[in-house]
């Protein structure tokens, strides 16, 4: 099942709860539920195991929470064999959590968000489970100079591989730090993966600023001092300064990685850039925009008074690297890899458009306080998510990029919300299912509906008529070119049972995977091997809350 939208504050804020918890003797029994139960025979056993070597672990806290809000209704700990027993559990539904220090806290059967459930009631098996416990790797290292020295203060990123299953940018970023003034740093209690890390630092000694009395294009002269006009490039690990070259890093359970990074101070680049004015008489400034593996780690506005002056804006101190430069009047955006000083092209990028439109729900209501998202479609482009609130119901981006973009609404109102579930998009007078959009090369008015009283789909994942724990459910739409907006996923709990919320109405197939989760569903070609063995669905506009499938969905195998 999907964890519980509070859960996320259970694992912050109920971790002292787990380690007082953790501090009781060995043998002390249940603790008290928070909320009253009814007495029952009903028990969840089971073993913590250390998941990288399969050892018992003893002295972890093993935690059932009710499902409906999270509370905490039982807690017990490990022995030394690193068995586990909640007992005098009513028949219902748990998500079950363990927590060691030196392990990362965990849900039963985790995969991303989702975990497995467990049901206790008639002839259901819950006392012979097995609990792995990941323990947290660590990956630290120093920062030094060519020479040798420490580098404090310097900005430390780290990356991290996502799964081909979750949809989004390929990398990451998972953390950041800052060096000590030891030039050391340090990543701990990470979950295992692929990961890459970056430095971003400045040369204690640099002055890039410009000569007193000069202007952009005035020529440097005998006043500049080249020897402090350096920079550092970003620097990735293993002391490279190219993002392609990058040497990753595989942190498995309880692991510790050594990276460190030689940073080399290198001429800066100065790069210019022409600001025309605008009809209204101001100025088009330009910005430079830092990126590292497709996000942006810092951004620049030229100087205005320079700009004003002389009709140009020069960026000075610029490291070699990966930018991204928007630039004149209408806006263009281009990507820009700096080896070089330069004059910009005026004419290079693409030009940004104009995206006005509005937001309503199908009963035809505006969502109070909406934040409206275009969050990149394309996961291989350098490009990051654009905001824009809307005011009744309506909306404004002023430089959108050229390009395939998913729109998100949340809303600003309710931090802990879910995202609105978009049902459709009309552009420029025709309408589509799902939330995707094509940017092209001039503005574009839209129009989003979003569902209104959204379903509740709930079913079972059986094999041979018993439920299947763990398999990955996905309800996928007809129309799979809407697959990554209305498509909706759970994770089969104890007793084979689902639940996917927020569906949109409309036509799909409900697919069950065991051990699906590393497959790329978001792609039509990926799924689409799976639906002939699905079950159909309807989702109607009056379907209510609660849609019960009355046939089991099949468990597949995951396909090579």
């Amino acid at each position: 099942m999907r964890p519980n939208p509070h859960s996320h504050v259970y694992r912050l804020h109920g971790f002292a709860l787990l380690l007082a918890a953790a501090s009781l003797p060995a043998a002390a029994q249940t603790k008290p539920a928070a909320h009253p139960v009814a007495p029952s025979g009903y028990r969840i056993a089971g073993t913590v195991v250390n998941a990288a070597t399969g050892e018992p672990v003893r002295g972890a806290t093993v935690a059932a929470l009710a499902v409906a809000d999270s509370h905490t209704v039982s807690t017990v700990e490990t022995g030394d064999d690193g068995h586990f027993s909640l007992t005098g559990m009513a028949p219902a539904k748990y998500q079950l959590t363990a927590s060691r220090r030196g392990f990362r806290t965990a849900f039963f059967d985790e995969h991303e968000e989702f975990s497995t459930a467990i049901v206790t009631g008639p002839d259901q098996e819950t006392e012979r489970l097995t609990f792995r416990l990941t323990p947290g790797g660590v990956l630290r290292g120093m920062v030094l100079t060519d020479g040798g020295d420490a580098v404090n203060d310097a900005r430390v990123m780290l990356f991290k591989k996502t799964s081909p299953a979750r949809p989004g940018p390929r990398i990451n970023q998972a953390d950041a730090t800052t060096t000590d003034d030891t030039g050391a740093y340090e990543f701990s209690n990470l979950a295992p993966g692929e990961y890459t890390v970056a430095v971003i630092s400045e040369p204690w000694y640099a002055d890039n600023r410009a000569p007193k009395g000069k202007r952009p294009n005035a020529g440097d002269g005998p006043e500049a001092n080249a020897a402090l006009d350096v920079a550092y490039p970003v620097t990735y690990f293993d002391s490279t300064t190219e993002e392609a070259s990058a040497t990753p890093l595989v942190v498995t359970g309880g692991s510790r990685q050594e990276a460190d990074m030689t940073l080399h101070a290198v001429p800066s680049l100065h790069i210019q850039v022409q600001t025309p004015r605008k009809p209204d008489g101001s100025i088009a400034r330009a910005e430079l925009r830092q990126t590292v593996f497709g996000a942006q780690v810092a951004a620049v506005s030229g100087g205005f008074f320079d700009a004003m002056e002389s009709g140009t804006t020069e960026f000075r101190g610029v490291a070699p690297g990966q930018y991204e430069l928007t630039q004149g009047d209408p806006p263009r955006i281009a990507e820009l890899d700096a080896t070089a000083s330069q004059q910009v092209d005026p004419t290079i990028g693409a030009a940004a458009v104009t995206i006005s439109g509005t937001v309503r729900s199908t009963a035809g209501t505006f969502p109070a306080n909406a934040m409206i998202l275009l969050v990149p479609a394309d996961r291989a482009r350098r490009m990051n998510v654009i905001p824009a609130a809307s005011m009744r119901g309506a909306f404004n981006f002023q430089s959108v990029p050229p390009g395939e973009w998913e729109i998100q609404i949340g809303s600003t109102g309710m931090p802990n919300s879910a995202p609105l579930a978009v049902a459709a998009t009309t552009v420029d007078g025709a309408t589509h299912a799902g939330s995707v959009i094509t940017v092209r090369d001039r503005p574009m008015t839209i129009q989003v509906i979003v569902s209104q009283g959204t379903t509740e789909v709930q079913g079972f994942a059986r094999n041979s008529g018993k439920g299947v724990a763990g398999v990955m459910v996905v309800l996928a739409p007809k129309n799979l070119g809407a697959l990554q907006s209305l498509a909706r996923r759970d994770q089969s709990d104890s007793d084979g049972s689902f639940s996917l919320k927020n569906v949109v109405p409309g036509q799909y197939t409900v697919v069950a995977i065991e051990d699906g989760w590393e497959l790329d569903w978001s792609q039509p070609e990926v799924i689409a091997r799976y639906l002939p063995r699905g079950l159909a669905v309807t989702v109607s506009d009056n379907a209510g809350k609660l849609l019960a499938i009355p046939a089991a969905v099949p468990v597949q195998m995951r396909q090579p």
